[in-house]
């Protein structure tokens, strides 16, 4: 007897995208192309898989993402470590030196698309998410953290967002946070009894990151560190200072979080998070901050960068309650604009090609598949969303005329079906569709 087949289910914390959702999607990344051209950015793809050495060298070692989080393998051609990328700064940062990207002109890039990390799943943490990586490379000044910051409260606005705030804080220079790094383990080591397991292993690795636990017994002791802010010079000061007083120039409310690091080795100077209290533990929604030493870190010539990452699926679970809070539902996106309905084999082929007609003139057309009688295809019909049913039955075929009805909008309450000509089907369409 043949075994049943066991039915294969995705990978647990990496998800389907089904037609309603994913049209939901293509939606809201069509309104967040639109947001970044307003600011001049120009998109930018990069592969999935990159060298692990990328990312060891780039992010850091001793990062939670390299030494838990990352999706490596060794490729078995050539005994290459390869890694699905865990955020997208690198690689774009890797295809500018690749390509000379900076030779002429600084460049503001961005990028959309998916990012793995081998973690525990849960609301707004899966293993395979989406992000919106934007990235200003060449540019140095604080203007440019200031613009950033203030395009994301524009997509914000353009959203409804209302429960999302902004933390600041700036890493000064590597100098500086030497400097801060030696007080640090000092106050560390006078509190070694108090540090959890993560805490001790950081201890001398990345004393900073300590400051960032969520560990309860640990919270007085991290409130009482040496602030990295004390510690930073003139310049560093004058650099975050020009940060806050754009901000208050354009209305966008801060706040200063000194214990703000962010999860990457590679920051200086700005760093900054837009967090929420609408998600649970992971309040985060978008989060960025300058890293000028990471091209020439990567082997580039030394130029300063810029940039950010937002979460696809936090941002769209936020928007989505934000809409529900007000009685709305993002809209539902039809399947097409005109469904078909025939029957006879010949209303069949007539069909499809009134079907070509009405694309040529740029309308979304299915035609019916198969033969079924009429009342179950304008049920069909009705369920695809379409506006206009387009109708053949045998008469139509010997008349070479079509009927047409409306299945929603004004004009369904003028007149529930039209007879016209075949050759006048794209221009009633057209009307019909134009009529809100």
């Amino acid at each position: 007897m043949t075994q049943a087949f066991q039915k294969i289910a995705a990978i647990r914390g990496m998800n389907d995208l089904l037609p309603g959702d994913s049209a939901r999607w293509e939606r809201f990344e069509d309104l967040v192309r639109d947001w970044l051209r307003g600011y001049g950015y120009r998109n930018v793809r990069t592969p999935v898989l990159e060298h692990t050495r990328l990312f060891t060298r780039g992010i850091g070692e001793v990062t939670d993402i390299v030494e838990k989080e990352m999706y490596t393998f060794t490729d078995s051609l050539n005994g290459e470590s390869l890694t699905l990328r865990p955020e997208m700064t690198a690689g774009i940062v890797r295809a500018s030196i690749e390509h000379n990207l900076l030779y002429d002109r600084p460049h503001r890039v961005y990028s959309i698309g998916p990012v793995f990390r081998h973690e525990r799943p849960q609301r707004g943490r899966y293993r395979q998410f989406h992000q919106i990586d934007v990235e200003a490379l060449g540019l140095a000044g604080p203007d440019i953290d200031a613009e950033l910051i203030v395009m994301l409260a524009r997509l914000w606005k353009r959203l409804g967002l209302t429960d999302v705030r902004l933390e600041l804080n700036s890493l000064g220079q590597p100098v500086e946070r030497a400097a801060h790094r030696a007080a640090l383990i000092a106050h560390l080591e006078k509190h070694r009894d108090i540090l959890d397991e993560d805490g001790k292993r950081r201890l001398y690795t990345n004393p900073l990151r300590v400051l960032d636990t969520k560990n309860a017994a640990m919270q007085e002791m991290a409130d009482s560190a040496p602030r990295l802010f004390d510690f930073l010079g003139e310049a560093s000061r004058a650099h975050f200072d020009g940060v806050c007083q754009r901000l208050v120039d354009a209305g966008v409310d801060y706040r200063l979080n000194p214990r703000l690091v962010r999860g990457l080795d590679y920051y200086n100077l700005t760093v900054f998070e837009w967090v929420t209290d609408r998600l649970g533990s992971q309040g985060t929604v978008c989060g960025g901050g300058r890293y000028d030493g990471l091209i020439e870190l990567l082997g580039g010539k030394a130029a300063p960068a810029v940039g950010f990452a937002i979460g696809m699926e936090r941002l769209l679970d936020l928007w989505e309650q934000t809409l529900a809070d007000e009685g709305r539902q993002p809209a539902c996106e039809p399947e097409c604009d005109v469904y078909v309905v025939h029957q006879g084999d010949q209303a069949q082929r007539l069909a499809a090609q009134a079907a070509e007609t009405l694309r040529d003139a740029g309308f979304s057309v299915v035609v019916h598949a198969g033969s079924s009688g009429f009342k179950s295809q304008f049920k069909r019909a009705d369920a695809s969303g379409a506006r206009v049913a387009v109708i053949l039955g045998s008469d139509e075929v010997a008349n070479r005329t079509a009927g047409v009805k409306f299945l929603r909008g004004a004009i369904e309450q003028e007149s529930a079906q039209q007879q016209i000509a075949l050759d006048r089907l794209a221009e009633v369409v057209g009307a019909a569709l134009s009529t809100k």
